[in-house]
């Protein structure tokens, strides 16, 4: 069960030619895509092109129609490996994952796909998941494309140019026998506009005609000497080649490239916040008409020498705008003007930021001070009394605010002493009562060491729970504690989701540790789905998949490949059977790799599913039941294990109701799921009694409604007996 449906959207990639597609970036490449006659899709699922997974998921009617394949791949490097289609044959594919990531874990499939060329278009869709709202380590597919020598488009954010883009890229790889990267940036991915449709086309060669007619072509192989050749083939083949279809098609634009003796080079991605800079100073309109001229990059790599030193012939000085770092493309363009012998001044990351994202506010600095320093800007005064620049707001479209050293400091919306939450799991998770249980036993057994892993789980290692000392990649959470294995009082515990491992921890974690004979332990977190990318199905989901095989046991695989000791806790919110299961795996006896898989369906899933249900079965009059939990002011001891323990975001805390007792008392807010971890942990932790359950009954019976009045005439008169108790002692 994905994130996000798209069946009502994928409707419009039936339009034909002429009609006017409007949406988004994501389903833009996916109708330049079936425009394109491709006949095979393959990918695996990350921020930011999940949707474009799940958009061809839910067109596989539209895709079938065409003859086009679509796999969802086991991992980045086997829908890389796919692209071998177009090796010996006139296909045209595409491939797609999160970069750089995605790209680390495809690139053996990638570098041996480069070095030996294609016949039909390949193109490899990444999606380039930089900047502060990225979740991954802050590195470009720019140093992958130059490693091994493949094109890279990196395409303005407007609809038309990404469309343009994917049907030019099969083309480009076509014409120069070499696989083509096309970067999607997050902006680009949820952009929303219009183009102009052109009709869908079915492949020119199919896949079945490959199939029936085999070639093979030894010296596509990498294999001596056929790889030495390859590289030569890189340079003096493919790459010009390249390069000449980027000069005739035009890819890359110039604006107002005559307007004036000053210039800005940017990478396509990155000229809409260009755009909006110069419109910030003046020297831009809404249209993205340019007083400045402008040299957009479409084609990140390669650099077309003799577009650039056009562009730059009769300019005092050029700004280029490369976000992220190293700054390859301003060490190639100095090296371009040094060459020829250009005497045009380059400014790059000498006026903008050397690392980071590029925002609207980071650009409009450096083009401020590009502009200022060649006269096309009155320069903003300095002021002396300037104390300090506070930046309240992170969108550009507001100026910083400054605080004069004669003025009162302003005052902050929050009590500085306030701390922040940290980002945890959702409320209900299944995931978090499998940390809590751990420190639990953490508390009679000690600390051990955690290796960590990719995906919501990896909200462990924050407050509260404060676990995991480091993490790999995706699925490596056993391998990450693979050099932890001699005779010691402790055993190392491992973590990975069932993404992770059916991506690559069945192999590099737990075969490796059956191999070696490993005796740590590895918990498998099986929430049903790859919940961090959206909620995708995988082998051992449980749900029905009409076009995907699931229902296969990560148990099964473990034992297959030689696990002995494999344990299954079926609901993870029962921790007193999660920590006994966990305290017997870290103290048994017996030798081997331990398998502690915990299930409970992703919460967000659950609720995504269910509460339409409950909505309509309330409006079609039907009695439904849903349980809450709550805290009794009057018995809760001020403890709080409830929430250190626990961090659900619906826990949190009020005034005492009692006058005489001002520690806080804890809470459970409306956005209470109904999961009980917050009873159980305060159970098992402090034996609480202030925690209890309600049923909250919609369209109720006449007998919820008798058995309700009986119970409050129960409870009434035993309150009443208590208190003339009470009187009777009263002095």
């Amino acid at each position: 069960m994905a994130e996000r449906s798209f069946v009502e959207e994928v409707k419009r990639l039936r339009l034909g030619a002429g009609e006017v597609f409007s949406g988004e970036g994501i389903l833009a490449v996916t109708k330049a895509l079936l425009e394109s006659g491709v006949a095979y899709i393959a990918g695996y699922q990350g921020s930011p092109i999940s949707h474009l997974m799940d958009v061809l998921a839910d067109a596989q009617d539209i895709l079938s129609e065409h003859g086009i394949r679509f796999e969802n791949s086991a991992s980045e490097a086997t829908a890389a490996a796919t692209l071998a289609a177009s090796v010996n044959y006139p296909l045209r594919g595409a491939v797609t994952f999160k970069a750089t990531v995605g790209t680390n874990v495809a690139s053996d499939a990638l570098a041996n796909l480069a070095s030996g060329g294609v016949t039909g278009g390949a193109l490899i869709i990444v999606g380039e998941d930089y900047g502060e709202g990225s979740s991954i380590m802050q590195e470009r597919s720019h140093a992958f494309a130059m490693k091994s020598q493949m094109w890279l488009l990196d395409p303005r954010p407007n609809l038309p140019s990404i469309v343009q883009a994917v049907k030019v890229g099969f083309e480009l790889s076509e014409a120069s026998h070499t696989p083509v990267m096309l970067q999607l940036r997050i902006r680009s991915c949820h952009v929303h506009g219009q183009f102009v449709a052109a009709d869908n086309v079915r492949p020119q060669f199919t896949i079945q005609e490959a199939m029936e007619n085999p070639q093979r072509d030894v010296s596509r192989i990498v294999l001596p000497p056929a790889s030495f050749v390859h590289e030569q083939e890189k340079i003096t083949q493919r790459w010009p080649a390249a390069v000449r279809f980027i000069e005739e098609r035009g890819l890359n634009e110039f604006f107002a490239a005559d307007a004036d003796d000053i210039g800005i080079v940017v990478q396509g991605g990155c000229y809409n916040t260009l755009i909006r800079s110069l419109g910030q100073l003046g020297m831009a309109d809404v249209y993205g008409n340019s007083q400045v001229p402008l040299y957009v990059m479409n084609v990140a790599y390669p650099l077309i020498d003799s577009e650039l030193l056009r562009f730059c012939e009769g300019k005092r000085a050029i700004l280029l705008v490369e976000e992220g770092q190293p700054n390859f493309v301003e060490q190639n363009v100095a090296a371009i003007l040094r060459q020829a012998g250009s005497l045009t001044a380059l400014h790059g990351k000498d006026v903008l930021p050397v690392a980071g994202e590029y925002t609207t506010a980071a650009v409009l600095q450096g083009a401020r001070a590009f502009l200022e320093t060649y006269g096309r800007l009155e320069p903003v005064p300095a002021a002396p009394v300037v104390r300090k620049i506070i930046p309240l707001v992170a969108d550009a479209s507001f100026a910083p605010i400054t605080v004069l050293a004669d003025a009162p400091s302003p005052r902050l919306p929050l009590d500085a002493s306030l701390q922040s939450r940290p980002p945890s799991f959702c409320t209900g998770c299944p995931e978090r009562p499998i940390f809590t249980a751990v420190k639990l036993v953490e508390r009679e057994l000690g600390e051990h060491h955690i290796s960590a892993d990719i995906g919501c789980h990896l909200f462990s290692i924050l407050p509260p729970f404060n676990l995991g000392n480091t993490t790999m990649g995706y699925g490596l959470g056993t391998a990450g504690a693979a050099a932890l294995n001699v005779p010691a009082g402790k055993r190392a515990i491992s973590v990975m989701g069932d993404g992770g491992f059916w991506h690559n921890g069945l192999t590099s974690g737990i075969a490796n540790a059956v191999f070696n004979r490993s005796d740590n332990l590895t918990i498998v977190v099986d929430n049903s789905y790859t919940a961090a990318t959206g909620g995708q199905d995988i082998l051992s989901s449980t749900a029905q998949n009409p076009t995907r095989s699931t229902n296969h046991a990560i148990e099964k695989a473990a034992r297959g490949v030689g696990a002995n000791w494999v344990k299954v806790v079926r609901r993870t919110y029962d921790l007193k059977t999660m920590m006994g299961t966990l305290r017997e795996a870290l103290t048994t006896a017996e030798k081997g790799p331990k398998v502690l898989i915990a299930q409970s369906e992703c919460m967000l899933n659950k609720q995504r599913r269910d509460k339409p249900k409950v909505r309509k079965a309330i409006a079609d009059g039907k009695r439904v039941v849903r349980e809450r939990f709550g805290v009794d002011p009057d018995t809760c001891t001020g403890d709080h294990s409830c929430i250190r323990l626990s961090g659900c975001p619906s826990l949190s805390i009020k005034t005492n109701p009692d006058p005489l007792r001002t520690d806080p008392v804890a809470t459970v807010l409306d956005s209470c799921v109904g999961c009980g971890l917050c009873g159980e942990v305060a159970h098992a932790a402090v034996l609480c009694p202030s925690f209890y359950r309600a049923e909250i009954v919609s369209n109720p019976t006449r007998w919820d409604r008798v058995s309700e009045r009986v119970r409050g005439a129960v409870i009434g008169l035993l309150q009443a007996r208590a208190q003339r108790r009470l009187e009777r002692y009263a002095f």
